[in-house]
């Protein structure tokens, strides 16, 4: 899991990578220290972690990656032992020193960043130097490093563009790469019919897990009046295509995205319903709620 912490959609705390603004003058190489752990030996993975401290504060993310992408590291160093490794990515090469004592591992890195990723990511029109959102580092090494542990690459670029997306820039193709967000993801989604997804649309999706076959599972129920930030509602609140088609057989049809998250809040189940109906068959969704919390009317 890489931690990044990421205010900036709809006031919820996500994992996600972003940086600032900033001016580039010369690249030098990253360095810190590093944490790992090997305690599951049978997939081949390791769970690493980079930290760096700087006057701006600490910088961190960690990830799982095989073993076998890091030259040098193997699954007996990786138990006891000294140990010397590197992960080679088209953004540069991470170079590890350290020691590991039962799984567990430490010691120090430096990032020496490749001369050409930058500019090749530039004439793509992701442009390293320029940042809609500021949080985090503002410096251009540690997002080139970031793109390394992440392994952003050219040819990812490449198949985000092609899907025809529209304006997109450095901070879209992070999100993107984090959360998985693919050119057939894309395709996908605008194809359920809703105008001007944007990409922290996508990435509400990628997160409440929102794909196609959910829209028109929910559309397919007769709930198609729903807008995107309802579907995100419904997933918030484990709104499933059961509870919907039980609440249209018992007459509710026709409600607003509001009205049916209040019968999960509310725990409002079908015995529920059907007792209130045998003492008033119009009965609405608010009288549900006020004889579930105990107000009369």
């Amino acid at each position: 899991m890489r931690k990044f912490y990421y205010p900036g959609i709809a006031g919820l705390a996500i994992i996600i990578i972003a940086f600032g603004s900033y001016v580039i003058v010369a690249q030098s190489a990253v360095s810190g220290t590093w944490k790992a752990s090997t305690s599951d030996q049978k997939s081949g993975s390791i769970e690493l972690s980079f930290e760096r401290r700087s006057d701006q504060g600490n910088w961190q993310n960690g990830s799982s990656f095989q073993i076998s992408d890091l030259d040098g590291l193997t699954a007996e160093n990786a138990r006891n032992g000294k140990v010397s490794f590197r992960l080679a990515r088209e953004a540069g090469t991470i170079e590890c020193e350290g020691a590991f004592v039962d799984g567990k591992g430490s010691g120090t890195f430096r990032f020496l960043p490749d001369p050409g990723y930058l500019a090749a990511m530039k004439s793509r029109g992701f442009d390293f130097e320029k940042s809609s959102e500021k949080h985090h580092s503002d410096n251009v090494e540690d997002r080139q490093f970031a793109a390394a542990t992440i392994n952003i690459t050219t040819a990812f670029a490449d198949d985000l563009l092609s899907a025809n997306f529209g304006p997109l820039d450095v901070d879209d193709l992070f999100k993107a790469a984090i959360f998985k967000i693919t050119p057939q993801f894309i395709t996908e989604m605008k194809a359920t019919g809703f105008p001007g997804l944007s990409m922290e649309d996508l990435v509400k999706a990628r997160i409440f897990k929102i794909d196609a076959n959910f829209v028109q599972q929910v559309r397919s129920m007769g709930f198609d009046k729903e807008n995107f930030e309802g579907l995100v509602k419904f997933r918030i609140f484990k709104v499933t295509p059961e509870l919907l088609n039980m609440l249209r057989s018992e007459g509710f049809g026709d409600l607003t995205s509001e009205e049916i998250v209040k019968f999960r809040i509310f725990n409002i189940d079908q015995d529920f319903i059907r007792k209130a109906k045998g003492t008033d068959p119009n009965v609405s969704v608010e009288d549900l709620v006020r004889m579930k919390i105990g107000v009369r009317k």
